[in-house]
């Protein structure tokens, strides 16, 4: 069935595309479709010749699924779409999304560009498509643009092309296992940076418990860690499974958090490690079942690169604590930025700061995305999850664990997060109005407003410790407000306070506070 350009722009999320590619969840329609793969996979080929000014001959695309059901038949046919075009294709099989943008680095793939089939931790029924070429992800308007040419060749398409069981041009289809080279090279970054004296056994005497949620980061304990020497016993979930019938694949879920933790302290472990679907967010858990997510993994991973980089600055999203800010800067000598949501917002942010000379080595949300300066600025789980696997072997050597590298790291505190519904036509303009004022109120109170890059932020101390910060969902009619006290004396106080400068908005449900 022909597609029009509103449904084709219904699937941009961003800088991806993302969609419903199997019915299974009530009210939830298929509209990611094979058609879509298809014209889409046309669309990034000519996109991608264009921008490097090549033809079919001199191109090559790799192309990698996570464990979702639904992979195989969007591959098959996003990568007929790569055919039509004379573009060679290389089909890596279950890969990672770090993985697949490494294959246009690695000297023994060099891809053009490449695309990652995946939903990141979404439902088993969506799935989507990241994308990548020399300069890293793409772009918001790149997207835009794709799904613009695939609209516009929509009705050049018939569906018997779509539908053929033919493949086109089957000699510029190869396979490569690139897991297995990723693996291997995450494998001599362990060596190198233990250097223990069995170099090719750095982990030997270690037990680190992994957890992949049945999605496609399971290589990290058969592949890498077990081969260095680790004791993975206790490690769960390993095995691939679209359907993910035991918990999301996903560090922000509290039961998947729990299971991991449960799992660190039954089996006796040094350190756990968990990821999404794809491989590209993790988090971890220390020893005694502490779990180390959000503003905790942030400070670890700064903790780690401190020593390298004394006075740079840490870019985080603008949800992390205070007692982040006060770790990083009182304790480690760093700066902290506390910028926008959006894992591409913080990573340019990265970028952006590097070019001008100030030295930013992480870029890092709460949610478990993390970018590091020395690895191309991509949001690489597993190579986070080697950076911590390395502190981990280096302490044990020392005779102490990692703890003590975020001892200082207050873990004292009271938060919630609440979300108000604005019950207005335009809610970015009244939103934008109720941010004025809540900024004008908190002002005239006198009340401690550090620099925020995305809506109105307000540090306690004295009567109360702790912060608020007043946000507007860039898509939905809603206002966020987090909260957090160091007490939970301290949270009810702001609370009470965020209560007198939220009010008498007629538009604004503030009844969840």
């Amino acid at each position: 069935m022909a597609m029009t350009k509103k449904d084709f722009m219904k699937l941009q999320n961003g800088s991806d595309i993302r969609g419903i590619a199997c019915e299974g969840i009530e009210g939830e329609h298929t509209n990611l479709t094979p058609r879509a793969a298809y014209l889409i996979g046309q669309a990034f080929a000519i996109w991608l010749m264009e921008k490097k000014g090549i033809e079919g001959k001199d191109c090559i695309i790799g192309v990698g699924t996570d464990s979702r059901i639904t992979g195989p038949q969007l591959k098959k046919q996003l990568i007929q779409g790569i055919l039509s075009q004379n573009v060679y294709v290389a089909d890596c099989g279950m890969a990672s999304t770090p993985a697949m943008f490494m294959s246009i680095i690695y000297p023994e793939t060099r891809y053009d560009g490449s695309v990652m089939i995946t939903a990141s931790h979404l439902p088993f029924n969506r799935n989507g498509f990241k994308f990548f070429d020399a300069d890293g992800g793409l772009e918001k308007a790149d997207i835009t643009r794709i799904l613009e040419i695939a609209a516009e060749r929509d009705a050049s398409v018939s569906d018997e092309e779509i539908n053929s069981t033919v493949v086109k041009n089957p000699a510029l289809v190869c396979e490569f296992d690139l897991i297995s080279l990723y693996s291997a090279n995450l494998c001599m970054k362990i060596c190198d940076g233990v250097q223990a004296e069995e170099h090719d056994q750095p982990l030997k005497g270690l037990k680190i418990v992994v957890d992949a949620g049945n999605g496609a980061g399971g290589f990290f304990a058969s592949q890498v860690l077990e081969p260095l020497g680790a004791d993975i016993t206790g490690s769960a979930f390993l095995d691939p499974d679209g359907s993910f019938p035991n918990h999301v694949p996903n560090p922000e879920n509290k039961e998947a958090m729990k299971a991991i933790c449960d799992a660190v302290v039954k089996n006796h472990g040094d350190l756990g490690l968990i990821f999404d679907t794809d491989v590209d967010r993790m988090s971890a858990v220390l020893a005694d079942g502490t779990p180390l997510n959000r503003d905790s993994i942030i400070a670890m991973i700064s903790a780690i690169l401190a020593p390298d980089y004394p006075g740079s600055t840490i870019i985080t999203d603008s949800v992390t604590s205070d007692r982040l800010t006060d770790f990083l800067e009182k304790e480690l000598g760093l700066k902290h930025l506390c910028y926008m949501r959006g894992y591409k917002n913080v990573i340019n942010k990265c970028k952006e700061l590097n070019a001008a000379g100030e030295i930013s080595p992480l870029a890092m949300e709460t949610s478990g995305h993390g970018c590091l300066k020395e690895n191309y600025y991509l949001d690489d789980g597993a190579f986070l999850a080697v950076k911590l696997v390395i502190a981990v072997a280096k302490a044990a050597r020392a005779g102490h664990t990692i703890d003590r590298l975020i001892e200082k790291l207050s873990l004292q505190y009271a938060a919630r997060e609440v979300r108000f519904k604005i019950n207005a036509e335009d809610f970015k303009s009244y939103g934008s109005q109720i941010l004025t004022a809540f900024e004008e109120r908190a002002k005239a109170a006198g009340y401690e407003m550090p620099k925020s890059y995305e809506g109105v932020r307000i540090r306690f101390s004295g009567v109360c410790t702790g912060w608020m910060l007043l946000r507007a969902s860039l898509h939905d009619p809603v206002m966020v407000l987090n909260l957090e006290g160091q007490t939970q004396q301290d949270l009810d106080l702001i609370t009470g306070i965020a209560q007198t400068l939220v009010e008498g908005f007629d538009k604004l449900d503030i009844s969840t506070l």
